[in-house]
Protein backbone atom coordinates (compact mmCIF):
# COMPACT_ATOMS: atom_id res chain seq x y z
CA UNK A 1 0.00 0.00 0.00
CA UNK A 2 1.28 3.51 -0.78
CA UNK A 3 3.12 5.22 2.01
CA UNK A 4 2.86 8.75 0.64
CA UNK A 5 -0.11 10.44 2.31
CA UNK A 6 0.76 14.14 1.95
CA UNK A 7 -2.15 16.43 1.13
CA UNK A 8 -1.93 19.70 -0.73
CA UNK A 9 -4.47 22.43 -1.12
CA UNK A 10 -4.45 25.91 -2.54
CA UNK A 11 -7.52 28.12 -2.51
CA UNK A 12 -8.32 31.16 -4.54
CA UNK A 13 -10.78 33.58 -3.05
CA UNK A 14 -12.44 36.64 -4.48
CA UNK A 15 -9.31 38.62 -3.57
CA UNK A 16 -7.68 37.69 -6.88
CA UNK A 17 -9.02 40.78 -8.56
CA UNK A 18 -7.12 42.90 -6.04
CA UNK A 19 -3.78 41.12 -6.43
CA UNK A 20 -0.86 42.82 -8.14
CA UNK A 21 0.57 41.18 -11.25
CA UNK A 22 3.64 39.98 -9.36
CA UNK A 23 1.38 38.43 -6.71
CA UNK A 24 -0.63 36.69 -9.43
CA UNK A 25 2.54 35.33 -10.98
CA UNK A 26 3.74 34.08 -7.59
CA UNK A 27 0.40 32.43 -6.94
CA UNK A 28 0.49 30.85 -10.39
CA UNK A 29 3.90 29.38 -9.61
CA UNK A 30 2.57 28.13 -6.28
CA UNK A 31 -0.35 26.38 -7.98
CA UNK A 32 1.98 24.77 -10.50
CA UNK A 33 4.26 23.59 -7.69
CA UNK A 34 1.26 22.13 -5.87
CA UNK A 35 0.21 20.24 -8.99
CA UNK A 36 3.74 18.96 -9.44
CA UNK A 37 3.78 17.73 -5.84
CA UNK A 38 0.42 15.99 -6.30
CA UNK A 39 1.62 14.35 -9.51
CA UNK A 40 4.92 13.31 -7.96
CA UNK A 41 3.16 11.72 -4.98
CA UNK A 42 0.81 9.88 -7.35
CA UNK A 43 3.66 8.56 -9.50
CA UNK A 44 5.56 7.49 -6.39
CA UNK A 45 2.53 5.65 -5.03
CA UNK A 46 1.87 4.02 -8.40
CA UNK A 47 5.47 2.83 -8.60
CA UNK A 48 5.20 1.35 -5.10
CA UNK A 49 2.06 -0.55 -6.04
CA UNK A 50 3.46 -1.73 -9.37
CA UNK A 51 6.58 -3.10 -7.69
CA UNK A 52 4.69 -4.78 -4.87
CA UNK A 53 4.23 -8.52 -4.74
CA UNK A 54 0.56 -8.43 -3.78
CA UNK A 55 -2.16 -10.28 -5.65
CA UNK A 56 -2.92 -8.92 -9.12
CA UNK A 57 -6.60 -8.31 -8.34
CA UNK A 58 -5.72 -6.30 -5.23
CA UNK A 59 -3.05 -4.43 -7.17
CA UNK A 60 -5.50 -3.45 -9.94
CA UNK A 61 -8.06 -2.29 -7.39
CA UNK A 62 -5.43 -0.23 -5.58
CA UNK A 63 -4.30 1.34 -8.85
CA UNK A 64 -7.91 2.30 -9.67
CA UNK A 65 -8.28 3.90 -6.23
CA UNK A 66 -5.01 5.78 -6.66
CA UNK A 67 -6.10 7.05 -10.08
CA UNK A 68 -9.43 8.27 -8.72
CA UNK A 69 -7.80 9.89 -5.70
CA UNK A 70 -5.28 11.59 -7.98
CA UNK A 71 -8.05 13.02 -10.17
CA UNK A 72 -9.98 14.23 -7.12
CA UNK A 73 -6.91 15.95 -5.66
CA UNK A 74 -5.97 17.62 -8.94
CA UNK A 75 -9.40 18.85 -10.06
CA UNK A 76 -9.76 21.80 -7.66
CA UNK A 77 -6.19 22.92 -8.22
CA UNK A 78 -6.51 22.69 -12.01
CA UNK A 79 -9.75 24.70 -11.89
CA UNK A 80 -8.05 27.35 -9.77
CA UNK A 81 -5.09 27.43 -12.11
CA UNK A 82 -7.38 27.93 -15.10
CA UNK A 83 -9.20 30.80 -13.35
CA UNK A 84 -5.93 32.41 -12.37
CA UNK A 85 -4.53 32.12 -15.89
CA UNK A 86 -7.72 33.68 -17.28
CA UNK A 87 -7.35 36.55 -14.81
CA UNK A 88 -3.71 37.10 -15.82
CA UNK A 89 -4.63 37.04 -19.52
CA UNK A 90 -7.49 39.48 -18.95
CA UNK A 91 -5.13 41.89 -17.22
CA UNK A 92 -2.62 41.61 -20.04
CA UNK A 93 -5.23 42.48 -22.67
Amino acid sequence: MPANTAHYSVRIGDGISHMQSSELQSFLLSLRATLAAIDFAYESDMETVRKSSVDGLFKRATIRRLQEHHRERRMPCVAQLERLQERIQARAA
